[in-house]
């Protein structure tokens, strides 16, 4: 089998054909590199020195074998410098997973905000229902996500990251449309567009009707939040969505809603990732930069004020930027 350390003290000798230049190069001594050079030529069988006075010269056979092992070593040069630009986040992957939701409405802004400080790293977004995202950290399909805590884990830690409001929407020429609020009975004589199975907002409306020993008569089931708007919308159904995900229909009075009589139904989102093992440092960098957000004053807030805020935090940066520029010149 092939000594790479002395591949190594054969390569810096041929590349200076000077033992001594090679004994500096690797802080050994002179007499340690022509004994190596001896032992790997005895363990070849070949002769890869010639000497005539004080120089060495290569032999054909060494001149080759210094070819070859230029490549290895050039190999080497460049695996350091790949390390050490993964360490300190020059390149690199990031495997995020979400929800269908968090990533058209929320995901953005938190891509956004990691690129800005790390931008060669590259970013690979998973989407699918928070169960289906609790699956993919355990299949090691991605790293972090972040989710609602649709079923809890053993093997899965969950860090709290905010609560989002879940409110009922219905066409603007529905009867709720025009009450103040509506009881659970009155939800369950109703079609409802529901999320999909595994989603926190499935779980959260069931646990509602389950409370009151109700059933919820479900018309359709589906996972894209813009196919559930554009149905209500034409009112095809009735559905339960995050606020934050409706905010623009609310204000344009395509889509209304109404309260549901003594409940209020929060949906506690979490930033997830496997217990006891090894993060990637672009998934560290991606928690760390997430509890610089101090999201345990944000909980009740919601992510609509997460994302005013980091927008609000890139506007000062930009414009402390300009000031910067402008003092330059």
């Amino acid at each position: 089998m092939l000594n790479l350390n002395h591949l190594r003290i054969f390569y810096h000798a041929a590349k200076n054909q000077n033992f001594t230049a090679a004994a500096k190069e690797l802080f050994i001594t002179q007499p340690a590199v022509s004994a190596q050079i001896k032992s790997f030529e005895n363990d070849c069988s070949l002769t890869f020195f010639k000497k005539r006075g004080r120089k060495v010269h290569l032999t054909d056979e060494g001149y080759n074998l210094y070819e070859y092992s230029k490549k290895i070593f050039e190999y080497e040069h460049l695996i350091e410098n790949a390390i050490e630009e993964m360490r300190e986040l020059k390149c690199g992957l990031l495997r995020l997973g979400t929800t269908k939701a968090y990533a058209r409405y929320f995901m953005p802004f938190m891509i956004s905000t990691f690129r800005d400080k790390y931008p060669e790293i590259k970013i690979q977004l998973d989407e699918g229902s928070s169960l289906e995202m609790i699956h993919s950290l355990l299949s090691f399909r991605n790293e972090v996500a972040v989710i609602a805590r649709a079923e809890d884990h053993p093997d899965v830690k969950f860090i709290p990251f905010t609560q989002e409001e879940i409110i009922l929407i219905v066409s603007p020429n529905h009867p709720f449309a025009k009450r103040g609020s509506v009881s659970v009975q009155d939800l369950a004589k109703e079609s409802i567009i529901m999320k999909e199975l595994g989603s926190g907002t499935r779980k959260r409306i069931n646990e509602l009707f389950a409370s009151c020993g109700l059933t919820p008569d479900v018309l359709m089931e589906t996972g894209n939040a813009e196919f559930i708007k554009q149905l209500v919308q034409r009112g095809e159904g009735i559905s339960f969505i995050v606020k934050e995900a409706v905010r623009t229909e609310l204000k344009e009075k395509t889509l209304a809603t109404a309260k549901i009589e003594g409940r209020r139904i929060d949906l506690d989102v979490s930033v997830a990732y496997l217990k006891n093992q090894h993060l990637s440092p672009p998934a560290k960098a991606f928690l760390t930069m997430l509890d610089m957000l101090e999201p345990k004053d944000l909980t009740l807030k919601g992510i609509g004020t997460l994302m005013a805020q980091m927008l609000a935090a890139r506007k000062r940066k930009a414009e402390m930027m300009k000031d910067i520029k402008r003092k330059t010149k």
